[in-house]
């Protein structure tokens, strides 16, 4: 049975890595080559476009992390997760949920997210 918490542990750690080497591994082993990535301000695919996306959300954001908001919900090999992002011990600036995919060997190649509340 899959562990989506870990997965999903995993992955918010990707998020809030801000050591662009070690980011990059981290990515390299949770996702797949061909991975997509899809929500409402950004559409990318492959393991450079992940990378790229989350360097650029920590530009805009600085100091901002991504949180777990509730459980993990997993079936077969999909998992859904609200998280929020924020400055620590301010109310979160961005809060949305994301859906993800797992390809045969585990790792994730489609991530959907949905944004809940976005700053102005």
């Amino acid at each position: 049975m899959t562990d989506f918490a870990k997965i999903v542990e995993r992955y918010l750690r990707i998020w809030n890595e801000t050591d662009p080497g070690a980011r990059r591994a981290a990515i390299d082993e949770l996702f797949t080559e061909d991975v997509a990535f899809v929500d409402p301000m950004a559409s990318v695919s492959g393991r450079a476009g992940v990378d790229g996306l989350i360097a650029a959300v920590q530009a805009q954001f600085p100091g901002c992390g991504l949180a777990l908001l509730g459980g993990v919900d997993g079936h077969h090999e999909q998992a859904r997760f609200g998280w929020e992002m924020g400055l620590p011990g301010r109310p979160a600036d961005v809060v949305g949920f994301d859906v993800v995919t797992l390809a045969p060997d585990g790792r994730i190649n489609q991530v959907l997210g949905f944004l809940d509340r976005v700053p102005a």
